[in-house]
C-alpha cells in the first residue's frame, strides 16, 4: 500500500518502489509463528489470489504455462524461530499437467499432448499409402502397420528426450516434464547449465541417442528380408531416428545443434548472451532456409521423391510443411532470445530492494490512526501484529482504497487485513527467480518480508514485482 502526503489518504499503489534501506525502519517484533532440450522461461510474477483485489496490473504465467513458469529452485520458508537460511521448502505440490501422463521415468511425469494423435493419424496415413506400394497383399492391414510404425517412432523420440532428462538429472538441474507433441518431444528443463560444457553435452546426448537407435535398427535389418513388414518398419525406423539427429544437430535455436553452438560461442567468449544471440541468428536465417529451400529440395527430388511425379497437392503440402516448421524454429530463436534477456536481468529482482516500508499496528488501531503513524514514519504498508508483535495480517491496499476517509476512524485495521499464510512470508534476502517462485507458489497482493531473524522487514507489493519485471524483460542486454 502506498501512504502518502499527510492526509492519511492513500496513493493509488501505481507509484515505482522506492529503494528500501539497508535495515528495516519498522520497529523490530518478535520471531514469527511457523507458519521445473527446451529450457522453460522462468516465472512470471504472482496473479492476485482468487477472492482478493489487486490495484496493480494483472499478471500472467508466462509458461505459459512460460513460463515456467516455474523453475522448483529450493527456497527458504518462515521456521519457528525466524527463518532458517536453507530451510528445505515446503510448497504446494502442483502436477505441471501437459496431456495424457503416460509415466513417470527417472521421476519426471511423460505426458502425450492431444496434437499427438493428429500427427499419429497422419504418418499412419502417408506410410500407409507407402505401404501400399511396397506391400500390396496387405491390403487395410497395412494402417494397422502404419500406426505400430507411428507409436515407435514416437517410442525413438522420447529415448531422444529421455537422453537430455538424465543428462539434465546427472547436472542437478531439474526437470519439469517431457511432452510428446506434434513436431517431436520437448524435455522442460527448468534450469540453465552452470557450464559450457555442460550445457554441450546436455544439446548432444539427444541427436546422439538418436544416431545410435539408427545404428541399431540398421544392425536389425541385416538379417531380415527387406520385402518383409519386418523388413519395411526396421527401415522406416532406421530413417526415421536418422533424420531426427541430422535435423536436430542443424546449429541454430532451439534445436539441440543451436545449444550446442551457443555452448562453443559462450566457451569462446565466456558470456553465454553472446552465445545465445548467436545461435539464435542462426536459428532465424535456418528458418528461412527451410522455408525456401525444402519445397525446392522436395520438388528436384533430393530428398527422394520423384520430381517428374511432383503434383500440385504435393507442391501445396510441401509450403505449409515447410511453413509450419520454419515458424517453429523462428519462434523458437526468438523465444530463446527473449528468456535469455530475462534471465540476465532476473537477479536484479530482489526482495529487499523492492520492499515497501512498513508499520506494525494492533488490530484494533482505528485505520486513520495508522495511516497517520505509517506518514509519520515515511512507510508505504501496514502489518498487523498481536500483543507480542508477533504479525497476523496484512492491511490490503485496495481495501484501504475503498473506505472514504470520513468513515476511517471508525473502522479497525483487522477488518481489512488478510490472513497470513505460510506462503505469505518471504526471506528478504530472496532475488530472481528464487522469488518468483515463492511468489507464485501462493499468489497474493501483499506478503511480508521479514529478516533471517523473524524481524519484519517490510511489505512486498505484487503489483511493484510485476513492474519491475516487466522492466527487467524490456531492459537490452547488456
Amino acid at each position: 500500500m502506498d501512504v502518502s502526503g499527510g492526509s492519511g489518504q492513500p496513493g493509488s499503489g501505481n507509484d515505482e518502489p522506492a529503494e528500501h534501506p539497508a535495515g528495516p525502519t519498522a520497529p523490530a517484533t518478535g520471531p514469527t509463528r511457523p507458519a521445473g532440450p527446451e529450457r522453460r522461461e522462468p516465472p512470471a510474477p504472482p496473479a492476485a489470489e482468487p477472492g482478493t483485489e489487486n490495484t496493480g496490473d494483472g499478471t500472467a504465467d508466462a509458461d505459459a504455462d512460460a513460463t515456467s513458469g516455474g523453475a522448483e529452485p529450493e527456497h527458504r520458508s518462515p521456521a519457528p524461530s525466524g527463518i532458517a537460511k536453507g530451510e528445505p521448502p515446503q510448497p504446494r505440490p502442483r502436477e505441471p499437467g501437459g496431456g495424457i501422463l503416460m509415466g513417470r521415468p527417472f521421476g519426471v511425469p511423460v505426458y502425450v499432448a492431444p496434437s499427438w494423435f493428429l500427427v499419429a493419424a497422419l504418418i499412419t496415413w502417408v506410410f500407409g499409402g507407402q505401404l501400399d506400394r511396397v506391400l500390396p497383399e496387405l491390403g487395410a492391414a497395412r494402417y494397422l502397420v502404419s500406426l505400430f510404425f507411428a507409436v515407435a517412432f514416437y517410442a525413438s523420440v522420447l529415448v531422444h528426450e529421455l537422453a537430455h532428462t538424465v543428462a539434465a538429472i546427472r547436472f542437478k538441474l531439474p526437470v519439469r516434464r517431457i511432452q510428446l507433441q506434434f513436431f517431436g518431444g520437448v524435455s522442460e528443463i527448468e534450469k540453465e547449465a552452470e557450464t559450457p560444457g555442460r550445457e554441450f553435452v546436455l544439446a548432444f546426448v539427444g541427436p546422439l541417442l538418436s544416431l545410435v537407435l539408427a545404428g541399431l535398427f540398421y544392425l536389425a535389418m541385416k538379417p531380415v528380408d527387406p520385402g518383409t513388414v519386418t523388413g519395411v518398419l526396421l527401415a522406416g525406423l532406421m530413417i526415421s531416428n536418422l533424420i531426427v539427429a541430422i535435423f536436430n544437430l542443424l546449429p541454430g535455436l532451439p534445436l539441440d545443434g543451436g545449444r550446442m553452438l551457443r555452448a562453443v560461442v559462450w566457451k569462446i567468449t565466456g558470456k553465454p548472451m553472446s552465445g545465445t544471440i548467436a545461435a539464435a541468428w542462426v536459428g532465424r536465417a535456418l528458418a528461412v532456409a527451410v522455408l525456401i529451400g525444402l519445397p525446392l529440395l522436395n520438388q528436384s527430388g533430393a530428398l527422394g521423391g520423384d520430381s517428374t511425379d511432383t503434383s500440385g497437392m504435393d507442391t501445396v503440402t510441401d509450403a505449409l510443411l515447410a511453413a509450419i516448421l520454419a515458424a517453429i524454429i523462428w519462434t523458437g530463436a526468438g523465444n530463446s532470445l527473449r528468456m535469455a534477456r530475462l534471465r540476465e536481468h532476473l537477479p536484479d529482482l530482489r526482495a529487499r530492494t523492492l520492499t515497501r516500508r512498513a508499520v506494525p499496528v494492533q488490530t484494533d488501531t482505528p485505520l486513520s490512526e495508522a495511516l497517520r503513524r505509517a506518514n509519520a514514519a515515511g512507510a508505504r504498508a501496514l502489518v498487523v501484529v498481536d500483543a507480542h508483535g508477533n504479525p497476523l495480517s496484512l492491511v490490503r491496499e485496495s481495501a484501504i482504497v475503498g473506505v472514504p476517509e470520513h468513515r476511517r476512524p471508525w473502522v479497525p485495521v483487522s477488518g481489512l487485513a488478510q490472513d497470513l499464510t505460510d506462503g505469505m512470508r518471504v526471506s528478504a534476502e530472496l532475488a530472481g527467480e528464487e522469488l518468483l517462485d515463492v511468489l507464485r507458489a501462493t499468489p497474493a497482493t501483499e506478503y511480508l518480508v521479514i529478516e533471517e531473524t523473524g524481524e519484519i522487514y517490510g511489505v512486498l507489493s505484487a503489483a511493484d514485482v510485476e513492474r519491475a519485471f516487466v522492466k527487467a524483460m524490456a531492459r537490452p542486454p547488456a
